[in-house]
């Protein structure tokens, strides 16, 4: 079992800055990947960025290539997104998700554990 907890979203102005966390608690191999996903009103879930555990490898949907950077803690129990740049179109519920597949990239359906989420609002 895996257990996600995210926080630090919040509401900001287009331009703006924020940083969401997740702390990831129970088997490691459960977790050997982790990745934000988002859902925005009326539109699928889709995938944000993902870091292998292990090494640190990380992966960028493209639209946020450039904006967004995912990390982790050295004790590999915190993975992070910072975003940048915000633009009205991030305004999304961001959710974090476990992987125990090695390079389960941003498949949806590679991911077993996901937390409540944690609502990102961008004001234009």
């Amino acid at each position: 079992q895996v257990q996600l907890v995210e926080s630090g979203g919040g509401s900001v102005q287009a331009g703006g800055s924020l940083r969401l966390s997740c702390a990831a608690s129970g088997d490691t191999n459960s977790r050997r990947a982790l990745a934000w996903f988002r859902q925005a009103p009326g539109k699928e879930r889709e995938g944000v960025a993902t870091i292998y555990s292990n090494d640190g490898t990380t992966y960028y949907a493209d639209s946020e290539k450039g904006r967004f950077t995912i990390s982790q803690d050295n004790a590999k129990t915190t993975v992070y997104l910072q975003m940048n740049s915000l633009k009205p179109e991030d305004t999304a519920m961001y959710y974090c998700a476990a992987s125990s597949r090695r390079w389960p990239g941003l498949i949806f359906a590679q991911y077993a554990y996901w937390g409540q989420g944690t609502q990102v609002t961008v004001s234009s």
